[in-house]
């Protein structure tokens, strides 16, 4: 019924998202042109620093894809465990009400002084 590494799970990817959100982060601005540098060294200086942020968002959105999985699994197993819980409490409603109606009530005798 339930995923018991559902937890493990979504350790690991919050973490993995954290390094991807850190590496993101080192990366930094934009590499400024370099006056003293040729237009087609800059050019190429910015497509790189590019290529390397766009990995790193893809990485991202793959990961965080992966997490919103892995909490609704989660949040489906919660939901089971509540209807199952919900229905084990109209079982035990039912035959506590079954057994109040089959046993008489003691009738109390009062005593004379």
């Amino acid at each position: 019924m339930t995923n018991i590494g559902a937890g493990e799970i979504i350790y690991d990817l919050r973490k993995k998202i954290q390094e991807i959100q850190s590496s993101l982060e080192q990366l930094g601005e934009p590499v400024t042109d370099m006056p003293e540098m040729i237009q087609s060294a800059n050019l190429l200086r910015s497509n790189e620093y590019l290529s390397k942020a766009n990995e790193k968002k893809s990485e991202l959105l793959i990961a965080y894809a992966k997490y919103s999985t892995a909490l609704e699994e989660l949040l489906s197993s919660v939901f089971d465990i509540q209807k199952d819980l919900k229905d084990i409490l109209k079982q035990q409603s039912s035959l506590i009400s079954d057994s109040s109606k089959k046993a008489p009530k003691p009738k109390t005798k009062l005593k004379k002084k």
